[in-house]
């Protein structure tokens, strides 16, 4: 049934395709860190940090070389800090494995670290012209309507089955502009969260799901687990003009990232500043408090900022809030409290 994809997708895409910075040039190095920069991340929010980290690090040697402030500085805000270190590992591998030069084949790419088959197979099929599928959310929502599949797009085996299905009917030549027409087209028409734009659609007289009218049922996806919650009380200890950070523990959520100081739970005033008291910053007395939440994959943390003056510069780090700004890279949980 997916035989007929690529002749109503090419020239689609061809005429239909957005104007993207990583597709003006399809440079293995530009072409991976857009493909790990879009993971999780909205395209209008990549096009500024895409274009910082290239001005910046124009080279996997540069990647390879560069201080870890300098790309945490880089991906603040972005999220997911994993995605860049795991950035840097991977061009430091390419540097001692490969002499520099980008690998070429499937296996060596997925070799690569935090490289998984989806990014494997859009760098091999854009880059090189090689048939292997970059099967995202995009792509099975649009496999999964065009079939009007009720296989769970969520499960790993469907995954795979339709990246297996799809490697079949990929054009010689033509591997690069498939794989991103069919990107393109759960980006732009076949839409999550809402009706899609099928009278927009080069398929829509193929499509199963709009044949029956049930495009909303597909695709089919397995009941989330719901969210951990977890309350913190994050200090924002100013002693004259500097603040307080520390780093993360180097395992687990935000693994050795800068933060505010801060401690489980929800603590009153009296008890916020005990803790001031225990770390012997001195409190002179609280400022203000306030409330913010921040939402990861899996866990969301309800936060209280508490705002202390203090008499001595103790137990941490002490910085500027201009040298914070411009230099220390903090993940946007602690990063809002510096907004207000």
């Amino acid at each position: 049934m997916l035989e007929c994809l690529p002749e109503r997708l090419l020239p689609w895409y061809a005429e239909h395709h957005r104007a993207l910075p990583w597709r003006e040039n399809r440079e293995p190095y530009r072409v991976w860190l857009s493909e790990i920069m879009l993971q999780q991340t909205r395209v209008e929010a990549v096009k500024g940090y895409y274009a910082r980290f290239l001005q910046q690090l124009p080279t996997i040697a540069a990647l390879a070389d560069a201080s870890e402030e300098t790309l945490l500085k880089l991906w603040e805000g972005l999220g997911y800090y994993s995605r860049v270190r795991n950035l840097q590992k991977a061009a430091r591998q390419i540097m001692e494995r490969h002499g520099g030069a980008f690998p070429q084949t499937y296996d060596e790419v997925r070799a690569l670290a935090g490289v998984g088959p989806y990014t494997a197979g859009a760098i091999c099929s854009i880059c090189f012209n090689l048939p292997t599928p970059a099967v995202d959310g995009n792509v099975l929502r649009v496999v999964s309507r065009f079939t009007a599949s009720a296989a769970p797009i969520t499960e790993e085996s469907v995954k795979r089955e339709t990246a297996r299905a799809l490697a079949e009917v990929y054009p010689e030549g033509h591997c690069g502009a498939f794989t991103q027409a069919l990107m393109e087209l759960g980006a732009t028409v076949c839409l999550p969260n809402g009706a899609p734009l099928c009278e927009s659609c080069p398929l829509q007289d193929l499509c199963e799901a709009a044949k029956q009218g049930r495009q909303r049922d597909f695709p089919v996806k397995a009941a989330k687990k719901p969210r951990r919650v977890e309350e913190r009380t994050v200090f924002l200890l100013r002693c004259g003009e500097r603040l307080a950070i520390c780093k993360r523990p180097s395992r687990g959520l935000l693994a050795g990232l800068w933060q505010f100081p801060d401690v489980s739970g929800t603590l009153s005033a009296q008890e916020s500043l005990a803790q001031a008291e225990e770390w012997g910053v001195q409190p002179r007395g609280i400022e203000k408090v306030i409330k913010r939440m921040h939402i990861f994959t899996h866990v969301e943390w309800k936060l209280t900022g508490c705002y202390l003056q203090c008499a001595r510069e103790a137990a941490f780090s002490w910085f500027t809030e201009e040298e914070i700004k411009e230099s220390i890279g903090l993940p946007t949980a602690y990063r809002q409290f510096l907004e207000e």
